[in-house]
């Protein structure tokens, strides 16, 4: 869960080969290109009334308010004066223009990262390094770690609560290192994130005011992007579990370093205490932003399992059977959310940009 952003550093991988995919033809007299933009493709039956809530910039992990009228996201967007992931809240029933500045619930400073609703749809848990450094942190250049993709694990990053008005109310951990990716349980009752604390990158959960820190994982590798199970009984996550001698040095290599390669994660599902772990996907290349179906019985994640070029949704029974594809884009689909009363979806995309690298939130009716 998206990074995102540093988690949207993965959109790079996938932009970068924007201009191979199938969404344009060529004009015969001119050999000009021709964009040909698709909102919804025709084999996407579960989506029904897509609509298009942004317009321009890298905007993703959109997530729901408890009464399912709000959306809290991250962007980076020029238009908006940015040159740095932040924090912003949306009226989810209401597109922006192409100019529209929704409200700053963030600093405006540092990077930021994984938002999410607390009860009472006023304030907002979020991810942010402003605390170590108002500037945005230096992004890896991969060129330097043999061209191979990386994510940055900022220590920076800590986590902390706003309202809805872009106030600053508290700060719920301290530690020095990587505190980020939180998400809240419907119950309202705890937050589940991802830390370095113990030396790798575990999941752990807390009561919302940041007391009673509870370790979740404790095998190597990369455990993040989790997420609660409709009752708040189990999580859902992504996973880079290195097991060869060769994979485990170059993970511990790359973390000592403050990074990690997600070129190769796939899904977990345990209880909230971490018992009756399972592993429920084993489909290669990137498996990730898992979120639970409304039934508690399904999870849609996005993966590039079958096309390296693209990333779509796809759905699987908790048990790795029924796996089906939702989403049709050529380029990236990623970031599914249901909506807590399980009408609607939101996830970010590339469709419809005109051939841009813009990355633009969708919301649709969910049809089962």
């Amino acid at each position: 869960m998206k990074n995102r952003i540093f988690i949207l550093v993965i959109f790079m991988l996938v932009l970068a080969c924007k201009s191979s995919h199938d969404n344009s033809s060529y004009d015969g007299k001119s050999g000009a290109t021709i964009w040909v933009n698709t909102l919804h493709y025709p084999q996407e039956k579960h989506l029904k009334n897509i609509k298009q809530i942004t317009f321009g910039g890298d905007n993703a992990e959109a997530y729901w308010s408890f009464d399912s009228s709000k959306l809290v996201f991250q962007a980076n967007n020029k238009v908006w004066g940015l040159e740095c992931d932040q924090i912003f809240v949306m009226d989810a029933s209401k597109p922006l223009d192409s100019l529209e500045i929704p409200q700053l619930i963030s600093t405006g400073t540092g990077r930021t990262t994984c938002s999410y609703f607390l009860p009472g749809n006023e304030t907002i848990v979020y991810s942010s390094t402003h605390l170590a450094s108002k500037d945005c942190p230096e992004v890896p250049n991969k060129e330097d770690y043999g061209n191979k993709y990386i994510w940055p694990v900022y220590k920076g990053y800590d986590i902390f609560v706003a309202d809805t008005k872009g106030n600053q109310l508290e700060q719920l951990t301290f530690g020095d290192g990587y505190d980020a990716e939180p998400t809240v349980s419907p119950n309202g009752d705890r937050i589940v994130f991802t830390s370095t604390r113990t030396g790798d990158l575990e999941l752990f959960t807390m009561n919302i005011d940041g007391s009673d820190v509870r370790q979740v994982t404790n095998e190597l590798g990369y455990d993040g992007g989790a997420f609660f199970s409709p009752d708040g009984t189990k999580l859902i996550f992504r996973s880079s579990r290195p097991k060869t001698e060769e994979e485990i040095k170059e993970y511990k290599d790359l973390l000592a370093e403050g990074l990690v390669q997600p070129t190769n994660m796939e899904l977990y599902v345990c209880n909230v205490d971490g018992s009756d772990l399972t592993k429920i996907t084993d489909l290669g290349n990137a498996n990730w932003a898992p979120f639970f179906h409304p039934s508690g019985k399904k999870v849609i994640f996005s993966s590039n399992h079958a096309s390296k070029r693209s990333f779509n949704l796809f759905m699987i029974n908790l048990d790795g059977s029924g796996l089906e594809q939702i989403t049709y884009d050529t380029v990236f689909d990623a970031f599914p959310m249901f909506s807590p009363d399980g009408k609607k979806i939101v996830f970010s995309s590339n469709r419809n940009n005109n051939g841009t690298r813009d990355t633009n939130l969708f919301v649709a009716d969910w049809v089962d």
